[in-house]
């Protein structure tokens, strides 16, 4: 008889699921290690001396603690899966990790009497490899915009999605083809902040693994397919007060819009360059933020406006949401999460004055000229000299960034089109 196997993952800097096996009897003992300069290893496997990444302190040990009751159902035979905070050996929380970032970032919002709820939709492109070894797009040429079966999936991999995504346990509230074939969409339900952003952790490793038992690459790519649509990461956001009440919607103001509210999107408005490098953070995913691409490119907000960076939806009390829409599935998500309730929080306890709905198209008009930076390069400067941004979101975590980042734009600087994708591909 085969014996249950633990899969113990973290999300790196890179947004890789790295990890590795226990037996299932280990499971009591809470922990295992990795050595901490994973932090400082690149997409091209490279070695960087980054800040938290202790390379060169000897490449020391990090310890992976997780709880027995936290270890959930894997969509691999005869395994289970867990996620793990990092230490340092000295028992600290390991403030280069992404969900320790999250974490303090939930417990500032709770400090102030708020519960962050969070709900991501994920968009990405299916690949295959032909008899030549090249990547193309799935052939799905009868799918159009919101199809579903067969005609946008022939190969029967998203169906097979939905069903792991049920023996899994997530709690998926759509799947879709998007406007630009072989595009598909994932929804997943609101929940707490880190139970959401665990979700979509798991989910996305669990969606590219069973893709690829059909032949299928998923990616998460910004923008895999030249002059089609990129793909993006939306974090959507509310807060429950102390009795459970969604407190971004007031339906005695006049834009139906609650206080705190307001002060969440003026923070967004205010940090909107710095921090795009945390939510965009490849050298391609300057090609996705561009005008009219419906993405995070203008510093604007609107309420039900897909052209903005931050869409508010007010459909009614118990549903209210801001969706922020800058972030692409390369980010990762516990950093991402982290930095759009940072930004936010900063907008609500600072008082930030609130700019002018945007009421251009955002096709062919806008009310603002302002928008991310055009380069990641110019991105990462816009980060460091936002001080607040940084010492809010963490200032490790943001110079192990920028230090990563920097070698891989030099990395890079030779590739551009396909072979720029192909960099990539494989691990987003």
């Amino acid at each position: 008889m085969i014996q249950p196997k633990l899969r113990v993952l973290f999300c790196d800097h890179l947004n890789l699921a790295r990890g590795k096996y226990l037996p299932l009897s280990k499971a009591s003992t809470g922990e295992t290690r990795f050595c901490q300069t994973t932090f400082g290893v690149t997409y091209a496997k490279g070695l960087v001396p980054a800040p938290g990444s202790a390379m060169l302190d000897g490449l020391p040990d990090m310890i992976a603690r997780f709880k027995e009751e936290d270890i959930r159902e894997d969509w691999q035979s005869h395994s289970r899966v867990v996620i793990a905070d990092l230490y340092d050996t000295q028992n600290k929380p390991l403030d280069v990790s992404g969900r320790t970032a999250l974490k303090r970032a939930i417990e500032e919002w709770e400090a102030l009497g708020y519960k962050p709820k969070i709900g991501i939709e994920l968009e990405t492109y299916a690949f295959y490899s032909t008899d030549g070894g090249q990547l193309e797009p799935l052939e799905t040429p009868a799918a159009f915009v919101y199809s579903t079966g067969p005609m946008a999936d022939p190969t029967g991999f998203v169906e097979a999605i939905w069903e792991r995504s049920e023996q899994a346990g997530f709690n998926l509230e759509m799947s879709t083809s998007e406007f630009d074939a072989p595009q598909f969409e994932f929804t997943l339900t609101f929940d707490d902040a880190l139970k959401a952003v665990d979700d979509v952790f798991l989910f996305r490793l669990m969606a590219r693994e069973t893709a690829l038992e059909f032949g299928v690459l998923l990616t998460f790519l910004p923008k895999p397919v030249e002059d089609i649509g990129g793909s993006g990461f939306h974090i959507n956001f509310s807060f429950e007060d102390k009795d459970g009440n969604n407190v971004i919607a007031d339906g005695n103001a006049d834009d139906g819009l609650s206080e705190l509210a307001r002060g969440c999107i003026a923070g967004l408005m205010h940090h909107h360059k710095g921090m795009a490098a945390l939510l965009a953070p490849t050298v391609c995913s300057y090609e996705r933020l561009q005008p009219a691409c419906l993405a995070g490119y203008w510093k604007n907000w609107a309420n039900d406006h897909r052209g903005v960076t931050t869409r508010i939806s007010t459909e009614s009390v118990e549903r209210a949401r801001i969706e922020h829409r800058m972030a692409d599935g390369a980010s990762n998500p516990y950093t991402a999460v982290a930095t759009v309730l940072q930004a936010a929080r900063l907008g609500f306890i600072n008082e930030y004055p609130l700019q002018a709905a945007e009421t251009g198209d955002c096709f062919e008009t806008t009310d603002t000229n302002e928008c991310v930076a055009s380069s990641l390069g110019e991105a990462l400067d816009d980060l460091r000299a936002d001080t607040d941004l940084r010492t809010a979101v963490g200032e490790t975590l943001v110079d192990n960034l920028v230090c990563i980042k920097r070698d891989e734009i030099e990395a890079t600087s030779h590739l551009e089109g396909q072979s720029l994708r192909d960099f990539y591909i494989h691990f987003i």
